[in-house]
């Protein structure tokens, strides 16, 4: 019996459900836009915390009638209650929300009120004015749209108001004159104040103070007798800003004070925390929302599903497929129970060698990074010392023993270097850049900065580069360059009284795509067909005998993996005696729009003929000599000290230009001296000369307050580029140096 009777009910519920659903009332628009003005009167009486309440009963409503309009009403007021209690990115946010149902409605007038809100969002809270003067240029095309003089008017102020907080007074004009034209026709309560302070700011900044004296004091008489007492806030600012300019520093304080009083009186501690609570439920109701919606479609679903003959048949086969489902579940549970203790077992040693994994790697990336930092320290001096004997003593210009010296430096950075670019590969931390660049341009400087290397064994290198390939590409030029520096210095090493030829031809265009078919082709002794495969494995070297120096053996393992990241492959042909042809594709993107932008922003030569003083704070010797030989070559003022705390003290007794650190120093490192040093207040330039890997200290450089980074040994002319630039950044010049 008691089966019968829930198969009655369920046929009660698909008669009659749908007409039980049908005598729900749902509220009038009227009624809804009733509540959304009290809303709105609750925050014009700085009630935060009833508007929101208010709203969102509003909201609630607009969205049962699918109101776009009353919905994008209720949006309006929820977003400006969080602008008046300062949670601007919450007000942007439904600000948005709004003007996406207002886009759906043709209430010209409501979009030109939510785009100016945008505006005033973005102009005086998040400072980007750019962005929020176009929301008001948009709020201004409605307006016109509905030839509303007063919107008008409203958005012309609030565009000079912009243009005027950011000093752009001679854009501001145009604006600023429509309102002086209109203002006898349309002043009111609500702007009578802003216009005041307006003019009382265009007269400050053409030094008449009579005049903007007396619109300040206008301005601030009619914000004491108006009710909206935020506008009063901004011109007790702005005419303290004025006093402050004229030299009356007393009468400027005394405005600030009043200012701070007024909005105390607005910004009640109390208020603020019952709006917090009442945002809170908002914000809840707006995934309950989203949950309901899904509720909705499920319904709907069921509800055709229940007026359908078929769901007896359903019905019955559910049932059975039910039991069926639960002898099957009875057996897996019998099974699981045996097979539990084995697989709890296998999981637990699988765990242990995870962990005894990741230990192994985070001890190989220490052991790695702890080395190269090792080898880089003495590699500075050894490279430092070598070059200035050769500058020093001329006659020491053609000594093998110091060339072989510079040889071995070179080499052994290099194979610091690979090292540390394959455990980077190895561990997933290269991300591919893009960069626009000049590919002719990157593959001349690869075959000059490879000009001694061709030396060596008396070879030539070709370039020939595909004509219909674009002058500008965009693509990570870094890790393109590294792939064909190793590859062509590769076919170098192997190659004796020959050539090598590096080879690009543009094959198709797909979009703005274009793929580039390199070849590095040389004349050189050739690689075994049985050796092709293994030559792209690490510490592999293939034809290698006791009178060779031929590097690691990483080279090629490092063109294969970057090309992996470009999405491409590698392959080769070769034979003993006919030489070898690396080819690989590249697919960059070619843009003119950015082209265009390239040639109108050349970089303007940063170097400077003035005389700096420069700081270095070095605890080993040898670097000490190697650094301040570089510096007092270029003609600069250069002071050493050992430590932090010397570093600390030179600077209360003197002013530098810029600040050379080192990181790994004893009794206090680089970054603790460096937040010492801001914390004194003291903005001079601090760039970090260290053995660290960059990609290692960068994150806590920056918080540390260090403004740029340098990796010994370095190229000099490097170092003052990057000097130059940020003397000329702390007096406030542009400056765009990619380091």
């Amino acid at each position: 019996m008691p089966k019968v009777r829930i198969v009655l009910i369920l046929f009660w519920m698909i008669c009659f459900g749908e007409s039980a659903i049908a005598k729900t009332e749902l509220p009038s628009e009227q009624e809804i836009s009733k509540t959304a003005d009290k809303a709105l009167r609750y925050l014009k009486e700085s009630d935060f915390e009833k508007s929101l309440i208010v709203s969102r009963v509003a909201l609630q409503q607009a969205l049962i009638v699918k109101n776009n309009n009353l919905i994008a009403v209720s949006y309006n007021i929820i977003a400006a209650n969080y602008n008046e209690f300062s949670e601007f990115d919450k007000a942007i946010y439904y600000y948005k929300k709004a003007l996406s149902f207002a886009n759906r409605t043709t209430n010209n007038i409501l979009k030109n009120r939510i785009n100016n809100n945008l505006g005033n969002m973005y102009c005086f809270e998040k400072k980007q004015y750019k962005k929020g003067i176009e929301f008001y240029k948009k709020s201004l095309e409605y307006s016109k749209k509905e030839k509303d003089s007063a919107l008008v008017y409203l958005i012309n102020i609030n565009i000079t108001w912009a243009y005027f907080d950011i000093g752009e007074f001679k854009l501001a004009l145009p604006y600023f004159n429509y309102i002086n034209k209109h203002h006898k026709e349309r002043f009111n309560e609500s702007t009578i104040v802003v216009f005041n302070m307006l003019n009382g700011m265009y007269y400050s900044h053409v030094n008449d103070k009579t005049k903007a004296n007396a619109y300040f004091i206008e301005a601030i008489k009619h914000g004491k007798i108006g009710t909206e007492k935020s506008d009063l806030l901004y011109s007790y600012i702005e005419y303290s800003k004025f006093l402050n300019k004229i030299g009356d520093y007393k009468q400027a304080y005394e405005n600030i004070i009043k200012h701070n009083a007024v909005k105390e009186n607005i910004y009640n501690e109390e208020k603020l925390k019952k709006a917090e609570r009442a945002g809170f439920n908002l914000e809840l109701d707006e995934y309950k929302r989203q949950i309901g919606k899904i509720e909705i479609e499920k319904g709907v679903q069921d509800l055709s599903l229940r007026k359908s003959r078929i769901i007896v048949l359903l019905f019955i086969l559910t049932s059975c497929i039910f039991l069926i489902l639960i002898v099957t579940l009875y057996k897996n549970v019998v099974f699981k129970k045996r097979t539990n203790a084995k697989l709890l077992f296998t999981n637990e040693e699988l765990i242990k060698a995870k962990e005894q994994a990741e230990e192994a790697s985070v001890l190989k990336t220490q052991f790695i990074s702890t080395i190269s930092h090792e080898l880089r320290t003495p590699l500075y001096g050894v490279v430092g010392i070598t070059n200035m004997l050769l500058e020093e003593h001329k006659e020491l210009a053609k000594s093998q023993h110091l060339s072989s010296l510079k040889f071995s430096a070179r080499y052994l950075l290099s194979l610091v270097n690979d090292i540390l670019q394959i455990n980077k590969i190895e561990e997933n931390k290269v991300v591919l850049e893009s960069l626009t660049f000049n590919i002719s341009d990157e593959i001349n400087m690869i075959k000059n900065s490879l000009s001694f290397l061709s030396q060596k064994n008396n070879n030539q290198i070709a370039v020939i580069i595909d004509s219909d390939i674009p002058e500008y590409l965009i693509g990570d030029k870094l890790r393109f360059a590294q792939i064909l520096m190793n590859l062509v210095s590769n076919a170098l090493k192997f190659t004796k009284n020959g050539e090598v030829f590096i080879i690009a031809d543009l094959i198709k265009i797909v979009g703005k795509a274009h793929f580039i078919e390199f070849q590095v082709k040389d004349t050189g002794m050739g690689i075994a067909v049985i050796d092709q495969d293994k030559i792209f494995e690490k510490f592999v070297q293939v034809g290698r005998n006791e009178e060779d120096y031929q590097g690691t053996g990483l080279g090629l393992t490092i063109v294969k993996r970057l090309l992996g990241l470009f999405g491409s492959s590698i392959s080769l042909e070769s034979n003993i005696g006919e030489g070898t042809v690396f080819t690989f594709t590249i697919a960059f993107d070619y843009d003119p729009e950015k082209t265009k932008s390239i040639i109108n922003d050349i970089q303007v030569d940063l170097t400077s003929n003035q005389k700096f003083k420069v700081l270095v704070v070095e605890d080993n010797l040898i670097n000490q000599l190697v650094t301040r030989k570089i510096i007092e070559k270029n003609n600069y003022s250069c002071t050493v000290v050992d430590d932090g705390y010397a570093a600390l003290e030179i600077l209360d007794m003197e002013s530098f230009d810029v600040v050379l650190m080192d990181i790994n120093m004893p009794m206090m490192n680089g970054f603790e001296t460096t937040r010492k040093i801001r914390l004194k207040g003291i903005k001079t330039p601090i760039v970090a000369l260290t053995a660290f890997d960059k990609d290692e200290i960068t994150e806590e450089a920056i918080s540390a307050g260090i403004n740029d980074i340098i990796i010994k040994p370095f190229e000099s002319i490097k170092l003052f580029k990057i000097i130059n630039c940020l003397i000329v950044e702390t007096k406030n010049v542009d400056c765009d140096v990619n380091v």
